[in-house]
């Protein structure tokens, strides 16, 4: 068993499914441990930047658990407040990934990916420097630096030198436990979803319609789509798949096998319904 059920999850082939959670209490996190969803989507874009709450979070989520799937946790994936605009934003900010990295954290979605080399920074400053799997393919060296693996081994489960090892982005690396994903939402990120897809260390992407709506003049998705927004949406599905990362899109119970047969593999759902679905189109329950 992974310490991400994420990716005992995908190395099978199944879908996984999310809720998400901006309250971050110890009494809130014990909780969470129990839900029937695969991951938590810690959203700190829009919510405060609170590594307190993080931190008493992830540790109610160990109180509280194992899973019903025998994980110690459920997959946590943060969103920041940072913008992959470009490569100086991303270095900038670096400490944030390394905040929320060593809280335990399972992996980082990255909002407004619009460069392929925001994107290869965006690798770089949550891997430890010492790693050099996928040097080959173009990786540079990472940006982690040592001192807060004791708690991140900690919410994991294990030793904190065996986490230096397992803190890694898999599939690059097939014995590393992290995740790294983003989401196209802009014009630029779409003139550029192809590079972006392609960058070795990416794990999944998603296209995300209402900043991309917003992005060409309307305040929400429309309904029904007009031929711009159609097409942005095929273009970024069509990067993502040709890449061969993992595909991230919003389901329903009407379309859920339908989305499932096509290749998506994590699955946004209403918070209510998830639950529903998921026997839908796996043979494990929630």
């Amino acid at each position: 068993m992974r310490v991400n059920k994420l990716i005992d999850l995908w190395t099978n082939d199944q879908p996984a499914f999310w809720i998400r959670n901006e309250e971050l209490t110890f009494e809130h996190g014990k909780k969470l441990a129990q839900t029937w969803a695969d991951f938590i989507n810690v959203e700190l874009e829009h919510g405060p930047f609170d590594m307190t709450g993080l931190q008493s979070f992830m540790k109610g989520l160990v109180a509280g658990g194992p899973t019903k799937s025998k994980h110690k946790t459920p997959a946590i994936i943060v969103t920041l407040p940072i913008s992959g605009r470009d490569r100086k934003h991303i270095e900038y900010n670096h400490w944030m990934f390394e905040q929320v990295l060593d809280r335990g954290v399972h992996g980082i979605l990255l909002c407004n990916a619009e460069e392929a080399d925001a994107v290869n920074a965006f690798v770089e400053v949550c891997r430890y420097s010492f790693q050099k799997i996928g040097a080959d393919k173009g990786i540079k060296q990472g940006k982690r630096g040592n001192g807060g693996q004791l708690e991140a081994a900690q919410i994991w489960g294990i030793d904190p030198k065996d986490y230096f090892h397992k803190a890694d982005i898999w599939p690059i690396n097939p014995n590393g436990e992290l995740v790294l994903g983003v989401k196209i939402e802009t014009k630029r990120g779409l003139q550029n979803a192809e590079q972006i897809c392609k960058v070795p260390g990416l794990t999944f992407a998603q296209y995300a319609p209402g900043d991309m709506a917003m992005a060409f003049g309307y305040p929400n998705e429309p309904t029904p789509q007009p031929p711009e927004i159609t097409e942005a949406r095929k273009k970024v599905n069509q990067a993502i798949k040709q890449s061969k990362i993992i595909w991230m899109d919003g389901v329903t119970e009407e379309n859920a096998i339908e989305k499932i047969s096509q290749g998506v593999r994590i699955c946004s759902t209403p918070q209510l319904k998830g639950a529903h679905i998921v026997p839908l189109v796996r043979n494990d329950k929630p």
